[in-house]
């Protein structure tokens, strides 16, 4: 399943970076460090980049519902425990069927 999203999609990529061969120059403002690429580096180089920026903020959005999510479960097993002593405790009822 994986493969018939990727091969595409890979496709795609492959098909934008030869079509794309034209140098671009980025330099680092303060300095005189200049870089030059392709555009098509450029482009999905900075597509990547942004793609784990968003993985990451959706990643960190998630941290509070999963701390709750871990708490509620440690109460539950607490409560299960507290209810099996109980209930091992207690002497079983038995009921008679009515006569």
């Amino acid at each position: 399943m994986r493969v018939l999203l990727a091969a595409p999609l890979l496709f795609i990529l492959i098909l934008f970076a030869l079509s794309n061969k034209q140098a671009v120059e980025f330099g680092l403002w303060p300095t005189d460090v200049q870089v030059t690429v392709p555009v098509s580096l450029a482009v999905l180089g900075i597509a990547g980049l942004f793609f784990l920026f968003g993985a990451l903020v959706a990643w960190s959005g998630t941290l509070a519902e999963r701390s709750r999510a871990r708490r509620a479960e440690a109460t539950v097993r607490q409560l299960e425990a507290q209810l099996a002593s109980v209930r091992a405790s207690r002497p079983a009822l038995s009921l008679s069927p009515p006569a």
